[in-house]
């Protein structure tokens, strides 16, 4: 019978070349608590400080571009204004001029804005003896976007009138009061003598149309209605005293003027501006 010698295996000594696998060192160092990481009161602090410098910085510049955008949405209103003026006074293009029809081809000032604001003759409101035109209202074509408040409108009353148009304070634009009434001698002294205006005032393109005014200065006074105004000037009694003149610098210092030329333009010294014709005189 055969047999076979065992022979046992021998392993190599030879060092592997293959990658060495790295310890897991968390196997084999004991196991410690995590400490999680957190703001001290003091970093907060410090934060916080830095952040409310940095809105303090920008405070100013949103506000400023905030007010510019506001800005030129009423100089937009005021161009709008402007145009629907040159129609009304254009002696084909008008459309219906209420109880001026009768003087032919001239107009009154305040038969344009009752115009634009839809009341008296051109009331357009149904049967409600008054019309609150809200403040939320983005289609007001007759509102700046720096009034806020409710303007109320009254049936049956004319723009000359105190009543018109409700509260004053809410009153965005004042129109020049010198193209609705001039101051004239007579032999007994000045006195107010109505105006009537007619295409011929298209060719007086510098002449200030109409403009941001204060409705809560000119309510102090129980006989000024905010949507006419006029500087003093040289005059003696109907406009002396500045009575009549409440311009608003409610865009950023400066105030939006609408020529009758259609163009806006912004000042903070609108008395000051060289070719402004604020004393413009229609015959």
């Amino acid at each position: 019978m055969t047999h076979q010698r065992y022979t046992p295996t021998r392993r190599s000594c030879r060092r592997s070349t293959g990658p060495v696998r790295s310890i897991d060192a968390a196997r084999l160092s004991p196991s410690r608590p995590r400490v999680a990481t957190a703001f001290t009161l003091l970093e907060t602090l410090v934060t916080i400080s830095i952040i409310a410098v940095l809105l303090a910085m920008l405070a100013p510049a949103l506000h400023h571009t905030v007010g510019s955008a506001r800005g030129f949405k009423c100089q937009i209103t005021l161009r709008n204004i402007a145009f629907d003026f040159a129609l009304f006074a254009d002696q084909t293009l008008h459309g219906p001029r209420g109880e001026d029809a009768q003087f032919n081809d001239r107009f009154r000032l305040a038969t344009f804005q009752e115009s634009e604001y839809e009341i008296d003759e051109f009331w357009n409101y149904g049967d409600q003896p008054s019309f609150t035109m809200e403040a939320s209202n983005s289609s007001d074509h007759l509102r700046c976007t720096e009034v806020s408040g409710d303007l109320v409108l009254n049936r049956d009353t004319p723009c000359t009138s105190v009543g018109a148009l409700n509260p004053p304070q809410n009153v965005s634009f004042g129109f020049n009061s010198r193209l609705q009434r001039i101051e004239t001698n007579g032999p007994f002294g000045p006195t107010a003598t109505p105006v009537f205006l007619s295409h011929a005032i298209l060719e007086h393109p510098d002449v200030p149309l109409v403009w941001d005014v204060e409705g809560a200065e000119a309510g102090r006074h129980g006989d000024m209605t905010p949507q006419f105004s006029a500087p003093s000037l040289d005059s003696l009694f109907l406009y002396n005293n500045d009575k009549k003149w409440f311009p608003a610098m409610r865009h950023n210092g400066a105030m939006n003027v609408a020529f009758i030329g259609g163009q806006v333009l912004t000042t903070r010294t609108p008395l000051s501006e060289p070719g402004w014709q604020w004393a413009f005189r229609p015959h």
